[in-house]
């Protein structure tokens, strides 16, 4: 089996050839692209197994962002993860909206980047290599197909992120009981702090509301978390 192919798409060439040279002592396949339209031309003819990407592109200020909506719009289940100086809460916020997975400022250490990219390619192999018997879960008008990674609500698809399905899936699978955002965080292996846990949540929400309008199967318990209401 190969190893995982890392797309990393960086503007300044000595930090992306420095987390290139960290990744490939992990036993990781790495391509560093420095401009959105070099990435994008390589994401259409093959697409990697994660995306870490930088918000400002060269002369583009908010390159990385678009180019997250146009690998999200290709690959609505590949992992991607911001890595960038911008830590604003307007960026973090945006990068989430887009569709990112997680993302992380340029302050963290190589081991910690290190282990954040690992959870997420973990989880996508765990998802596809679930049993038999939890390939399929429907809760009312909801259905997940776990080995697929799809979502389909009153038989109509929902388009989400790894993020997003674990987290409807740590729901769904015991409706009525609720959630807190550190064990919606262990559900979806990944770290993330409360408040993104909140915007994962509003996004999610919006997903299925854009299919169904009366949507609100996902209630919020006031200083406990969520719950899944059938």
């Amino acid at each position: 089996m190969s190893s995982p192919t890392i797309a990393i798409v960086e503007d300044e060439i000595a930090i992306a050839e420095n987390y290139r040279d960290a990744l490939r002592r992990s036993g990781y396949q790495v391509n560093l692209y420095h401009t959105r339209p070099d990435a994008l031309a390589a994401f259409q003819q093959r697409l990697p197994d994660l995306a870490v990407i930088d918000v400002g592109l060269g002369a583009e200020i908010e390159g990385g962002f678009e180019l997250c909506r146009e690998l999200r719009a290709m690959a609505p289940t590949l992992p991607i993860l911001f890595l960038t100086a911008r830590d604003s809460e307007l960026d973090i916020i945006s990068g989430l909206r887009l569709g990112a997975d997680d993302y992380l400022t340029k302050d963290i250490s190589l081991p910690h980047m290190q282990a954040r990219i690992s959870a997420l390619l973990r989880r996508v192999s765990v998802m596809q290599s679930k049993g038999s018997d939890e390939e399929v879960i429907t809760q009312g008008d909801l259905q997940l197909d776990v080995s697929r990674l799809h979502c389909h609500w009153k038989g109509e698809p929902v388009d989400l992120t790894v993020t997003e399905f674990w987290i409807v899936h740590a729901l769904a699978k015991r409706p009525g009981h609720v959630k807190s955002r550190s064990q919606l965080m262990e559900a979806a292996r990944v770290v993330l702090d409360d408040n993104t846990i909140t915007s994962h949540v509003k996004r999610i929400r919006r997903k299925f509301q854009t299919v169904d309008s009366h949507f609100d199967a996902i209630a919020t318990a006031y200083g406990m978390g969520y719950r899944w209401q059938v």
